[in-house]
C-alpha cells in the first residue's frame, strides 16, 4: 500500500489553512463581484420559490379534481404550473451564465496572482521545485478552484429549496414534517465523517496529478538527450510507474467520493418510505386529503435531493478547497531573497566587493565559507577552477538570485540588500551558459532586453557582431523563427543571438557564463567579436571556459573549495606552476593556436599534483 503514496509529500512551501481561512480568503476575490454575486442570489431565491410552487400547485390540482370545484380549476393550476416550470428553467439560466461570467473573472484573476507570484520567486525555488508541478498549480488547481465556486452557488439553490419546502410541509402537518426531518442528523453525519476522508484523498490525487504533469514536461524538454542515449524505454517505464501511481490514488479517491452519495441516498429513501406508510394510513384514516399526501411524498422527494446534495457537496467541496489551498501555498510561499530596502539604482559604475562573504545553498554543505574580494569599476575578471569551485554562485550572488548567509556584499558601495532588485538588474546583463530562446523570430529574441527598442536599433546592434556576416546564414535574416527554446537555430546562432540581446540592453555589470559547446571557426570568430563589444568598458564577471577568453581578462581569479588560491594574470600564474598551471595542463593547453600533442605542458608545483591526486 505504502507505493501508492510515495512521492506524494507536500513541497515544502505547502501550508495548511483552516476551512474557515479558505472561504474568507476565496470570499475576498468575489468582493469586487459584487454586483454579479447579488444578481445571482436574487436569480436563485426566485428559482428555488418556482420550484417550491410545482409540488403545492400538483397538490391542490389533486384536491380540485376530487372536489366539486369543477375542471376550470383544474386548467388554471395547470396553466399556472407550465408558467413556473418556464420561469424557473429561465432564472436557472441567467443564474449559470452570471455566475459563469463571474467565477471565469475570479480564476483569470487568481491566475495573474499565481502567474505573478512565480515570477517573484527566487531562482532557488526553481532549483528546488520541478517546473510540472508548479505548472499544475496554475493550471489544474485553478481549473478546480472554478469548480467549486460554481457548486457552492448550486448549494445556496440547493439550501434555499429545502427551507423552502420544510416551511411548507410543517404549515401543512407538522407530525409528518418530524418524520420527514429525522433522518436529517443521520445524513449530516454521514457527510461531516467524509469531510475529513475527502481533504486528505483530494491532496494526494492533486500531487500525483503534479507528478505525471512533471514528468511529461522533464520527458519532452529532455527528447533529444532521450534519444541519443536510447533511453526512450526507460522513460517510458519511468512514466509508467508515475501514471500507474496516479491511476490506483484516482481509483481510490474515485470510490470514496463516489460511495458517500449511495449512502446517503439509501439513508433517505428510508425517510420517504415513512413517510409513504404513515402519510398513506392517514389518508385512509381521512387525517389528511389525497393532494397533501401527494405534497409530502412529492415534497419529501425534494427534500431529500438538496440534503443529500448539500452532504455529498462535501467531496467536491473539499476537492475545491484543497486546489485553492495549493495555490494559496504557491501565492504565499516565503521568498528566500529578503531585500531590506527598496532603494532606486538610478546609474552605477560597476565596482563589486565581496567581504567575508558566506554562503551554502543548503545547511549541509559551504560553497564560499570566507571570500573577500574587490572587482573595480570597468574591470574584467575570470573567474576558473574546477567544478564545484564556487564560480557559478559567486555570477549568482552578483544577480541577487541566491541570499547569502554572511558577510556583505557591495556594489559601488552599497548593500546589495537594499536595492530595488528590478531597476539593479536592467544594469546587469547575463549571459548564461547554454543561452535560452523565447518562441518567435530573431529580431524578437534580440529586442526581449528592450521591448521599446526599433527594428533599426535591433538591426544595427546585429550588424555590430561579426559585420553582420552571421545574419546571411540564416534563412530569413532577422525574421527567422528560432523555434521552441531556439532549436531551429545551431548552439553557436543561439549563442550570438544572446549576445546581440546584451549589446541591446547595454548593462553596466556583465556576467558571462561562457559556453563550452563546440562550433565552427568562422562562429567562434564571430562570438569572440561580439565578446569583445560587450567587455568594452564593463564590469565583467566571466566563468571562463576559452583561453581566448581567459588571456583578454585584466585578472584571473583562480577557485578552490570556495576559497581564492591565486589571481594574476595569464603569464602571470602560469610562470608560478601553481593551481593555474594545473588548470592549463588539464583544461586548456589544447586550446592554444600552436598546440602540438606531448608539447606545451608547464611544470607544477608538486604540492598541487599531489593534492590533486
Amino acid at each position: 500500500m505504502g507505493f501508492i503514496m510515495d512521492g506524494l509529500d507536500a513541497e515544502d512551501y505547502d501550508r495548511t489553512y483552516s476551512d474557515g481561512q479558505l472561504i474568507k480568503r476565496i470570499a475576498g476575490y468575489f468582493k469586487p463581484k459584487m454586483g454579479l454575486v447579488v444578481t445571482v442570489s436574487i436569480l436563485v431565491v426566485l428559482k428555488s420559490i418556482m420550484d417550491t410552487a410545482f409540488p403545492v400547485l400538483v397538490s391542490n390540482g389533486l384536491d380540485t379534481l376530487v372536489s366539486d370545484k369543477g375542471l376550470q380549476t383544474a386548467i388554471w393550476i395547470t396553466l399556472l404550473l407550465l408558467v413556473s416550470g418556464v420561469l424557473s428553467w429561465g432564472f436557472n439560466m441567467l443564474r449559470q451564465w452570471f455566475t459563469a461570467i463571474a467565477v471565469g473573472d475570479v480564476v483569470l484573476q487568481l491566475r495573474k496572482d499565481a502567474f505573478n507570484a512565480i515570477m517573484e520567486r527566487d531562482m532557488s525555488f526553481f532549483d528546488e521545485f520541478s517546473s510540472g508541478k508548479i505548472v499544475s498549480r496554475i493550471t489544474s488547481d485553478t481549473d478546480k478552484f472554478a469548480t467549486v465556486v460554481t457548486l457552492t452557488v448550486n448549494l445556496l439553490s440547493q439550501f434555499l429549496l429545502f427551507v423552502l419546502i420544510i416551511v411548507i410541509l410543517f404549515f401543512r402537518n407538522w407530525q409528518l414534517s418530524l418524520i420527514a426531518i429525522a433522518i436529517l442528523p443521520v445524513i449530516m453525519a454521514i457527510a461531516l465523517g467524509f469531510r475529513y476522508l475527502a481533504r486528505t484523498a483530494t491532496q494526494r490525487s492533486q500531487r500525483s496529478l503534479a507528478r505525471v504533469n512533471s514528468n511529461v514536461q522533464e520527458v519532452i524538454s529532455g527528447i533529444t538527450v532521450a534519444k541519443n542515449f536510447r533511453q526512450e524505454q526507460n522513460m517510458y517505464n519511468e512514466f509508467k510507474g508515475i501514471n500507474v501511481q496516479a491511476y490506483h490514488v484516482e481509483v481510490r479517491t474515485g470510490v470514496l467520493y463516489n460511495g458517500v452519495f449511495p449512502i446517503l441516498v439509501a439513508v433517505a429513501n428510508l425517510g420517504s418510505t415513512m413517510i409513504i406508510y404513515f402519510g398513506g394510513n392517514n389518508v385512509l384514516n381521512h387525517s389528511i386529503s389525497a393532494g397533501d399526501w401527494f405534497l409530502f411524498v412529492q415534497g419529501v422527494a425534494s427534500l431529500w435531493f438538496p440534503i443529500t446534495s448539500i452532504a455529498s457537496f462535501w467531496s467536491q467541496f473539499q476537492l475545491g478547497l484543497a486546489a485553492s489551498e495549493r495555490v494559496f501555498a504557491l501565492l504565499d510561499a516565503e521568498p528566500r531573497v529578503h531585500q531590506s530596502a527598496s532603494e532606486p539604482v538610478s546609474s552605477l559604475k560597476g565596482e563589486i566587493e565581496f567581504q567575508h562573504m558566506h554562503f551554502s545553498y543548503d545547511d549541509r554543505q559551504t560553497v564560499l565559507p570566507d571570500l573577500s574580494l574587490k572587482i573595480h569599476a570597468g574591470e574584467t575578471v575570470a573567474f576558473v577552477g574546477h567544478t564545484g569551485a564556487g564560480k557559478s554562485s559567486i555570477a549568482k550572488l552578483v544577480a541577487r538570485f541566491y541570499e547569502y548567509q554572511g558577510g556583505e556584499l557591495l556594489i559601488d558601495k552599497r548593500d546589495i540588500r537594499t536595492f530595488d532588485l528590478a531597476e539593479y538588474r536592467r544594469r546587469l546583463g547575463i549571459v548564461p551558459q547554454v543561452p535560452f530562446l523565447f518562441s518567435g523570430t530573431v529580431r524578437d529574441n534580440i529586442r526581449y532586453a528592450r521591448p521599446e527598442a526599433s527594428d533599426a536599433e535591433v538591426e544595427a546592434i546585429a550588424q555590430q557582431i561579426g559585420n553582420g556576416d552571421w545574419l546571411e546564414a540564416l534563412p530569413e535574416g532577422l525574421n527567422t523563427e528560432v523555434g521552441e527554446e531556439g532549436k531551429a537555430l545551431s548552439m553557436g546562432q543561439r549563442q550570438l543571438v544572446a549576445l546581440g540581446r546584451v549589446l541591446l540592453q547595454d548593462p553596466t555589470i556583465l556576467i558571462l557564463d561562457e559556453a563550452t559547446a563546440s562550433v565552427d571557426p568562422l562562429t567562434e570568430a564571430q562570438i569572440q567579436e561580439g565578446l569583445d563589444l560587450l567587455l568594452h568598458d564593463r564590469t565583467a564577471i566571466l566563468i571562463a571556459h576559452r583561453l581566448s577568453t581567459i588571456k583578454q581578462a585584466d585578472r584571473i581569479i583562480v577557485l578552490d573549495g570556495g576559497r581564492i588560491v591565486e589571481e594574476g594574470n595569464h603569464e602571470h600564474l602560469m610562470l608560478q606552476g601553481g593551481h593555474y598551471a594545473h588548470l592549463y595542463n588539464t583544461y586548456f593547453r589544447h586550446q592554444s593556436p600552436d598546440y602540438r600533442p606531448g608539447e606545451g605542458f608547464v611544470a607544477v608545483r608538486p604540492s598541487i599534483v599531489a593534492d590533486k591526486a
